[in-house]
């Protein structure tokens, strides 16, 4: 098939009829529902886009020959690398940032998954022969995935096999000649009503014990299997044109909470099952992380871009730009996209070949940059509250504007000093879409949480780095001053 068209996709789903339920109600098609029309409309586009721009987008598959998503490439060279990262960005570009899963993110992994398949045969050669099957599948066939990492928040402070209710947290409760059976939740699936397929994965920072062996799986389903749920949270596309939430109107991507209820697995789709040792090790050794990270910060770059571009224009708009204290914000926003940058560039540039002969991007960088951007996308979401100010809420709807009784007021007290008052208001209620919305809220919180918990993470970040050096040049600096003879005289 290979790259496949936003009609396509569209009719995919139409025909998948997944289970997605919202407030109560099973949803019919996803592809018309009021919570999920809108972002099945951007995804289509982005699809389209793959064959709109090919020479950017596409590449010619080693299997069959067709064209194919190019982030499905497993990268052989720099070029490669930098090629992949171009087309991760014409994707968020086209977003503003806004949609943190993408197809592209999923492909990575993916990717990766499937061409370290030796280490999935660790426990039985079947697992590697599957994940690697698994990876051309989705290639040739442009597969969009969701994925669930994570167990039910019940009691954190607790193994999910020391819970008051162990079968809470999605598990596998069965094992028998064609496969395996799961049972119970997990969380969080982000457009799992509006994609193909779902891959359960281990989490990317929680650890387990042998004693969680039977949490302890890996593997991928069609979203219309039977006894899989989607139960998706209220949306916050509320139904507005795109003029009045031109964020939330399109690019409201849903997360859902996923129920496993005795959902059959055939084993063709097993990659791990009951092995705490295999998950735990899983993203580090077959540089999943590295891969995925790699995306991420090629659509916290664009993100950063775009919030930028919405700062430079409100300035412009209302004449703020002779203010200090303006320039300096804008500057804290232009340095953040200068150091996202920075670190893109050095992993990229300084990239390796792995053991799978994948061409593998230096961590180093991406790894500041993640635990990094958490904490200053909140800063740049302040920047943007402090600087819109009462523009903020002086936002008249386009409903206000096209009055005939009112109109022509709201034209005239919404302007700005550069600017008129239709293409002011527009351009605030993008700002407030970031900044105050129920959706600019959501993405505060999924950019503030996207690999975790910061604390941890950093926590992580601190164990493993390579402390000594830096240690030693201390050392080495204190053992070249040599107490001298006066030095050394009690006073």
């Amino acid at each position: 098939m290979g790259a496949r068209t936003g009609k396509e996709y569209i009719e995919g789903l139409k025909a998948a009829k997944n289970n997605v339920w919202i407030h109560g109600e099973r949803v019919e098609d996803v592809t018309t529902h009021p919570a999920l029309k809108n972002v099945v409309q951007s995804m289509a586009q982005l699809m389209d886009m793959q064959h709109e721009k090919p020479d950017e987008m596409l590449y010619t598959s080693p299997s069959s020959g067709e064209k194919v998503g190019l982030s499905f490439i497993a990268p052989k060279t720099k070029e490669d690398l930098v090629k992949r990262s171009n087309m991760f960005t014409e994707w968020a570009r086209h977003t503003g940032g806004m949609m943190g899963r993408t197809p592209d993110y999923l492909n990575t992994s993916v990717m990766a998954f499937g061409t370290a398949e030796k280490f999935f045969a660790e426990t039985d050669p079947m697992f590697g022969e599957n994940v690697r099957k698994y990876y051309e599948y989705c290639r040739e066939n442009d597969v969009t995935l969701t994925h669930t990492l994570i167990h039910p928040q019940v009691n954190r402070s607790k193994m999910q096999h020391e819970q008051k209710d162990p079968g809470i947290s999605a598990h596998i409760v069965e094992k028998n000649k064609d496969g395996i059976v799961v049972n119970g939740a997990r969380l969080l699936a982000t457009q799992g009503g509006i994609t193909d397929e779902i891959v359960v994965f281990p989490s990317t920072l929680n650890k387990a014990s042998s004693d969680d062996d039977p949490y302890a799986m890996a593997f991928a389903i069609p979203n219309n299997t039977k006894g899989l749920k989607f139960v998706c949270r209220e949306s916050f596309d509320v139904g507005r044109n795109q003029w009045d939430h031109p964020l939330s109107s399109r690019f409201e991507e849903s997360d859902a909470i996923v129920i496993f209820d005795n959902v059959f697995v055939p084993w063709e789709r097993v990659f791990v099952a009951g092995s705490s040792e295999i998950c735990n090790r899983t993203y580090v050794e077959t540089n999943a992380m590295v891969h995925m990270t790699h995306q991420v910060i090629a659509k916290n770059t664009a993100k950063t871009e775009f919030v930028l571009g919405v700062i430079l224009s409100m300035i412009d708009a209302i004449g703020i730009e002779r203010f200090q204290h303006v320039k300096e914000k804008a500057s804290e926003v232009m340095i953040i996209l200068e150091t996202m940058r920075s670190h893109l560039f050095r992993a990229e540039q300084n990239a390796s070949l792995d053991k799978y002969g994948n061409m593998t991007p230096d961590f180093a960088p991406l790894n500041a940059a993640r635990n990094w951007y958490p904490k200053v996308y909140q800063r740049m979401v302040e920047i943007v509250r402090i600087l819109g100010a009462s523009g903020l809420m002086g936002t008249p709807t386009q409903d206000d504007f096209n009055s005939e009784e009112i109109g022509e007021f709201v034209h005239r007290y919404t302007q700005g000093g550069q600017i008129d008052g239709y293409e002011k208001v527009q351009l605030f209620r993008l700002a407030w879409d970031i900044s105050l919305s129920s959706f600019g809220g959501r993405q505060a919180l999924y950019e503030y949480y996207f690999f975790g918990d910061p604390i941890r993470m950093s926590n992580v970040y601190y164990d493993v780095y390579q402390k000594e050096p830096y240690k030693e040049m201390v050392k080495s600096f204190l053992d070249r001053v040599k107490p001298t003879t006066a030095q050394n005289v009690n006073v």
